[in-house]
């Protein structure tokens, strides 16, 4: 019998209802503890969450199981524990050239082509298309149905909005918010919030 990857998640969100999920979906791994700040918290989706303690954090690898790009940097820089590898739904399409780096999830449905790079700690949510050469930072979120032509870079932390559509070659800056349905044809600077089609910069 193949032993499985034990993985814990820190957070109990929404968002990880569908990390459970993924977890779930791969018969080499499983859940081990669900963390969350919150003691009032006593379960999720019948999962037990335990009492963060240094003993069990450490125990096994984490997953940060929350949605705020920001958040999710800052409690990334403050855990000691180590940080689980890349956790993709049986469902999504990843090519065997894309690179996914640890604490990212790939949500199912979703689609990384070839040579796509997928930085630390990104969320790849449901139905989202990543095209060939994309290069996604870390703590980056494209949500779902969201689409990336080639070549398309995406800064740290930055939240690309349902059905939002980027044109290939694009630059897109650290820390932006494009909205949701969102199209993008020009390069977009650090830090901008955009919105409409085509997109246009509003803040």
């Amino acid at each position: 019998m193949t032993k499985k990857n034990k993985i814990s998640i820190y957070g109990a969100s929404g968002h990880t209802k569908v990390i459970i999920d993924c977890i779930q979906s791969n018969p080499s791994c499983e859940l081990a503890y669900l963390f969350d700040d919150d003691i009032s918290l006593e379960n999720l989706q019948a999962k037990t969450i335990s009492i963060a303690t240094p003993e069990r954090l450490r125990e096994y690898p984490i997953l940060i199981g929350i949605g705020k790009n920001k958040i999710r940097k800052k409690i990334a820089e403050k855990l000691t524990s180590p940080i689980a590898g890349a956790v993709v739904h049986h469902n999504a399409i990843t090519s065997p050239s894309c690179k996914i780096n640890q604490g990212s999830v790939v949500m199912p449905g979703a689609i990384i082509n070839a040579d796509a790079k997928i930085g630390k700690h990104a969320i790849i949510n449901t139905g989202a298309i990543i095209e060939h050469d994309c290069k996604i930072g870390d703590y980056a979120h494209i949500s779902p149905n969201a689409a990336l032509a080639g070549n398309v870079s995406v800064g740290e932390g930055t939240q690309i909005g349902i059905g939002a559509q980027v044109i290939q070659g694009i630059r897109i800056g650290k820390w932006c918010t494009i909205g949701a349905g969102a199209v993008i044809i020009k390069d977009i600077p650090d830090g901008a919030t955009v919105v409409g089609n085509p997109g246009r910069v509003i803040k």
